[in-house]
């Protein structure tokens, strides 16, 4: 049952569909039964299959399957492996799985992700990216970040924006309601969805869609809803203004640039920077929350995760750092974009400008994602406290741009400071 669709003259892969399950609580053999559907040619006494679990994900199973058969060198093992994803329990709450498909399916499409092979009920099988995972203390360093600079750069040029087209204004609400793929109880009439310039998915309805996901089974929970409703209010008021670079104020964005999803592969000569700088060739996995986003969003939400899960700000980027990150990364966009060089001095300034101001956004946006998973999630994993931590990183910078911090002669939190600092 596979299927082939379209967007933005952009085809999407024709995708094999297995009808059977992963079970979690079978793991091999419900593994082994999907990659010998996929792979009959595996079966026999000749094939040794091997599975190696790769733990990261905080909200999947991602198992790599290889057949070890005898004479095969690592390399040629790992170019016939197979990635197997599949989906954590209640995660279509969070993350919408058939718009994760065809966004693989575009990245694929311009060698941006490794190939779909197949998809079943509840995940999907996928070529391996030979390389390594980066850790936080990776992401940090300049050999790594240019590495991603360069890349995202790339990502954000080429990619074209799905859904940009904004429908006739009596399709409004639909369209949105459709986008966020929510359905409103009776005691909801009245919330007061957002309307963001642009009415397809994007990391703005992606939020929405989280913040109506909330529970609100008690009136501490409803008053918590209506509170980060508001704020999602404000902050599309003050920072979805289409200023943006890409088409109306928006790129396609990976939106999770976490360590984990960052690949280091492994490079025969190594590469440099156009300014002769050493720099790593990374790629990036895992495109669960990838979708039309200001530019300046997935770059703050990459330097928020260079503190890592424990969120220490020690680590985040400082000004000079941001600014170094930012020319590498608009010397890629331009020449994937085929603007001329003059014009990278103004839009790396803009750009430096934009990430400053969405410097708080990742903390509302994931804090609401952990107040989700806290429910929800059977990961041994404290997305209570998560939350929290990252609530307080949005509330810090509120305080911080409105001057309330300061006013009320209290310090300056780390993560304000250490982002304040120069060199």
């Amino acid at each position: 049952m596979g299927s082939t669709s379209e967007s933005n003259g952009c085809p999407l892969t024709a995708l094999r569909y297995i009808a059977q399950s992963y079970n979690h609580a079978d793991s091999q053999a419900s593994a082994l039964r999907l990659v010998l559907t996929l792979n009959p040619h595996w079966e026999g006494p000749e094939n040794k299959i091997e599975f190696v679990r790769f733990t990261d994900g905080i909200t999947n199973t991602l198992l790599k399957i290889i057949n070890r058969k005898p004479g095969l060198t690592e390399e040629q093992i790992d170019h016939e492996a197979v990635l197997m994803r599949a989906y954590g329990n209640h995660t279509e709450i969070l993350i919408d799985r058939e718009r994760e498909m065809k966004s693989h399916a575009l990245l694929a499409s311009h060698g941006l992700a490794p190939s779909l092979l197949a998809r079943f009920q509840n995940g999907l099988l996928y070529r391996f990216i030979r390389g390594r995972p980066a850790t936080h203390e990776d992401l940090v360093t300049a050999f790594i970040w240019r590495g991603v600079a360069t890349r995202l750069g790339q990502w954000h040029a080429v990619l074209p924006v799905q859904g940009a087209v904004a429908p006739a204004e009596s399709e409004v609400d639909n369209v949105f309601m459709n986008s966020v793929d929510v359905n409103l109880s009776k005691e909801d009439n009245g919330f007061p969805l957002i309307k963001p310039r642009q009415l397809g998915p994007n990391m703005w309805t992606v939020l929405q869609k989280w913040i109506i996901a909330l529970p609100s089974a008690t009136d501490e929970q409803r008053q918590r809803r209506i509170s980060l409703q508001k704020e999602l209010e404000r902050v599309v008021r003050e920072l979805d203004d289409g200023k943006g670079i890409g088409e109306d104020g928006l790129v396609f964005a990976h939106c999770d640039l976490l360590c984990a999803n960052v690949i280091a592969v492994p490079s025969a000569h190594g590469s440099v920077t156009s300014s002769g700088e050493p720099t790593a060739t990374v790629q990036f996995i895992d495109y669960e929350y990838a979708t039309p986003s200001p530019a300046a969003f997935d770059i703050a939400n990459h330097f928020a995760e260079w503190g890592g899960y424990d969120c220490d700000y020690n680590m985040m980027p400082t000004r000079a750092v941001r600014r170094q990150f930012l020319t590498e990364y608009v010397k890629s966009y331009t020449q994937h974009k085929g603007l001329p060089e003059s014009s990278q001095k103004d839009i790396i300034d803009r750009l430096y400008e934009d990430v400053d101001r969405f410097r708080g956004i990742p903390g509302l946006y994931w804090g609401t994602w952990a107040l989700i998973q806290a429910q929800i999630s059977q990961i041994d994993f404290d997305y209570a406290s998560y939350a929290e931590t990252r609530l307080g990183e949005y509330y810090a910078w509120r305080r911080e741009i409105d001057g309330s911090r300061a006013k009320a002669g209290e310090e300056m939190p780390l993560r304000e400071r250490r982002w304040a600092q120069e060199a």
